[in-house]
């Protein structure tokens, strides 16, 4: 990984919920990047290819201006087409090593491990930037059937070298366990684009990083 992503690996790192309105999806994140997000991912599950290009090339020129990585979820082919920063990778898509030869060595690559440490030490093996846990939490945007418990931070970050992420129903009220335990970033869709007071509750998340 290109050790200029390194100093974005760590902080609020938001995902796009699956809006096909693109300038509201541009307004809504431009609003938290100016508040100090430090990573971006688009993740659009049910977009047409044609909309997925038209948003992801509009959220990366977007990022660009404010010096911060976007990551594609899921789609190599479009991470590469468009020379996107990274990829986030789920734990049933192509392995993280298949991934990696495909986007290059510079570029981050994510691994979903949700609640599964072995997983966590397979990604690191086979060249993630960092390993996302969850979920924690109910989730308004995904539905978990199994419950990951704090501990595994702590325990991933003696064992494995990575930036650990964590996502599943975060909010600003209940991070600060997870936070605690040695969580580098907490990954966030609803408490960013689905909440009232958008730029403070932003502004709230980004504060957990800062002295």
């Amino acid at each position: 990984m290109n050790p200029a992503y390194a100093k974005h690996l760590r902080g609020l790192y938001i995902v796009t919920p699956d809006w096909d309105d693109t300038e509201q999806l541009l307004a809504a994140t431009e609003l938290a990047l100016n508040q100090g997000t430090a990573l971006v991912q688009y993740r659009h599950k049910t977009a047409s290819p044609a909309l997925r290009l038209e948003q992801a090339g509009a959220l990366l020129a977007l990022c660009r201006r404010h010096g911060v990585p976007l990551v594609i979820n899921d789609h190599v082919a479009l991470c590469n087409a468009l020379d996107a920063d990274g990829i986030h990778v789920g734990g049933t898509d192509a392995s993280i090593a298949e991934v990696r030869h495909a986007v290059g060595p510079e570029r981050i690559v994510g691994a979903s491990c949700y609640g599964t440490l072995a997983l966590a030490h397979a990604a690191w093996k086979d060249g993630a930037s960092y390993v996302a846990f969850g979920g924690f939490y109910p989730s308004r945007v995904k539905q978990y059937d199994f419950r990951t418990e704090p501990g595994i931070i702590a325990q991933s970050k003696r064992e494995i070298p990575l930036p650990v992420v964590v996502i599943g129903g975060i909010t600003l009220e209940n991070s600060a366990p997870l936070v605690a335990q040695g969580a580098d970033m907490v990954a966030v869709i609803s408490s960013v684009y689905l909440v009232p007071e958008h730029e403070r509750k932003t502004r709230e998340l980004v504060a957990l990083y800062r002295p």
